[in-house]
């Protein structure tokens, strides 16, 4: 372990100092569900999030329950080539987009089969019946028991990768980690989510199958769990990816194992990405984020955030690590109408970038240069796709030095990247994967095969009119004084009329008054080794966070306080803050 690294890579939410409410490994969950199982008629509905290993859930269910019957979601559905057919017009040809749409998990199914399933639960007459999978709740609409096997969204991508699951409704085990993602994004997720959120008061024991040993813990505890998490200042819990043009810096900050060639990317915030853990004395339960959103929203996100885009959590950060890197994808994000008109997205990423590090050649390249020839310029782009000569991206794209604590806005349409030698804490709105790549400097990804470029989206999006003079006034350091006290002082540092997501820099010596002004607010300690975030009224805990680490403060909370501690006591920190605005942003 790295002597200089106090990073948290596993934060929890302590529920209870005992595991008494948890349940652990398939022998005990088999006999803890057993004991509470009368004679006579009854039904366990097991819905399973896809993902999930719903074999192995069947084999120790089975073993542990002794139905009488298991009738397994999965042989209800439509065969995999009609499921193909109808999320052709969704998912296209294209190997990275697809379209937001509506599909649930009840097209799914042969309308007949799940019909007749439906009928076989109804008339169900004597002894246990286990009906598990996917949609057991469509097929079972109140069982006596219902268990839900959540799964973490990065457990589900690394299984795709090991080639340890398919997408719902067919086989495609071997297909491209890649593809399998895609369609669990644009399709498998969506519904899965939306069915969810439509259980999640019915929910008797939520199951817990991301690990080895299998959980199994009250639903009423989960619940009590979240209600109590909105009150508080949290962690969710970081996970890490390497990259081909990843670097060094999170491995040593972080303290990360050097058992993947680089680490390009930590996600630390997002719930819709992110897990988040509760314990139980020694015990940790692994849930999706995303369930704290949904069960919440008001809470959470606060009223405007959720009536301006419902429960759907609009504030990303994430680290971006070059340092003994290459430089990222030169690239655009799509303009708000161009997102919704193709996508089916109703709002586009704007984005910064704020400079937790950089080395003496660390850079950002943003906007273009004045007088750029449009034309020459997407000639070079095409010639350099289709194998011609590199793409002379220094001829075209203004180039600036970064430094430690330097801020750079990104509205959607600017054309960009971050240098090599840089530690980038990225600052978005959440409309995930719509990056348009215009250039990768002609290498591979880390799988060997070159990475999906979308030139013709990326040139319709690109803002020409945003050229040097307009970036250097406009997207650089904007540094505003807002307030200041004893001991500290609050400034903007990245505000521009296109983004909604505004971002406020505080440096403190001491104590320094915050307050969530009714939204959900987003931090990171960009400097100092730790700072201790209280409740003015003694309403939360201390809540203990260590440099570089992102936390999130409900809009429920409103008034908290931040200082120095620990080993940071006497030393000025600074937190950066992210938060919705109150008006509206206009169309870009």
């Amino acid at each position: 372990m790295s002597r200089h690294s106090n990073y948290d890579k596993f934060p929890y939410i302590a529920v209870s100092d005992t595991s008494a409410d948890c349940v652990l490994g398939w022998p005990e969950i088999g006999r803890h569900l057993a004991g509470g199982i009368p004679s006579g008629r009854f039904v366990v509905g097991v819905d399973v999030y896809p993902g999930a290993f719903e074999a192995e859930i069947q084999k120790a269910l089975a073993e542990g329950l002794r139905p009488a019957k298991v009738l397994l979601v999965a042989d209800l559905l439509k065969p995999a080539r009609e499921v193909d057919r109808m999320l052709a017009g969704v998912l296209g040809d294209d190997p990275v987009f697809g379209l937001m749409n509506n599909i649930g998990l009840e097209d799914f199914f042969d309308f007949a089969r799940l019909q007749q399933a439906r009928q076989e639960v109804a008339e169900w007459k004597d002894g246990l019946l286990l009906v598990l999978g996917t949609g057991a709740t469509l097929v079972a609409p109140q069982p006596d028991l219902l268990i839900y096997a959540d799964m973490a969204r990065w457990e589900i991508q690394l299984r795709q990768r090991r080639n340890q699951v398919a997408n719902l409704g067919t086989d495609n085990f071997q297909d491209p980690a890649s593809r399998k993602y895609k369609r669990a994004f644009f399709v498998d997720w969506r519904a899965a989510d939306r069915h969810k959120r439509t259980l999640l008061e019915k929910i008797d024991f939520f199951l817990d199958t991301n690990s080895n040993t299998p959980k199994l813990v009250k639903a009423s505890v989960v619940r009590a769990a979240l209600k109590q998490a909105v009150t508080r200042p949290f962690r969710l819990v970081p996970y890490f990816d390497p990259g081909p043009w990843g670097g060094h810096w999170m491995e040593e900050v972080c303290d990360l194992p050097h058992d993947v060639p680089n680490h390009a990317w930590c996600f630390d915030c997002v719930p819709e990405e992110n897990s988040l853990l509760l314990g139980f004395g020694e015990v940790r339960i692994e849930l999706p984020g995303s369930d704290l959103t949904f069960s919440h929203p008001r809470e959470f996100l606060g009223d405007t955030i959720y009536s301006r885009f419902g429960a759907e959590f609009p504030i990303r950060f994430d680290f971006l690590d070059t340092m003994g890197g290459g430089n990222l994808s030169l690239q655009v994000h799509p303009r708000t109408e161009y997102i919704r008109r193709l996508f089916g997205m109703h709002y586009t990423q704007d984005e910064s970038y704020y400079m937790l590090d950089a080395g003496p050649d660390g850079s950002v390249y943003l906007g273009l240069k004045t007088g750029v020839d449009r034309d020459a310029m997407i000639r070079e782009l095409r010639a350099a796709q289709n194998g011609g000569p590199a793409f002379d991206a220094e001829k075209y794209v203004n180039k600036f030095p970064a430094r430690k604590h330097d801020h750079f806005l990104i509205p959607a349409g600017t054309i960009h990247c971050s240098g090599r030698n840089s530690m980038v804490l990225e600052i978005s709105a959440t409309p995930y994967i719509f990056t348009f790549k215009l250039w990768d400097w002609g290498r591979l990804g880390l799988n060997g095969l070159p990475r999906p470029i979308h030139l013709d989206h990326g040139i319709a999006n690109i803002a020409w009119e945003r050229d040097t003079p307009w970036v250097e006034k406009s997207l650089i350091n904007r540094v505003q004084p807002v307030a200041e006290g004893p001991g500290w002082r609050e400034e903007r540092t990245g505000l521009h009329e296109l983004e909604f997501i505004e971002t406020r820099r505080r440096w403190f010596t001491s104590v320094t008054p915050y307050h969530t002004r009714g939204t959900v607010n987003v931090l990171n300690l960009v400097e100092g080794r730790e700072a201790t975030v209280e409740s003015p009224t003694g309403k939360f805990a201390p809540f203990v966070v260590h440099y570089a680490e992102t936390f999130v403060v409900p809009a429920a909370v409103g008034d908290y306080t931040i200082r120095p501690s620990g080993e940071a006591e006497g030393t000025t920190c600074a937190t950066v803050q992210a938060f919705v605005r109150d008006e509206k942003p206009p169309s870009a």
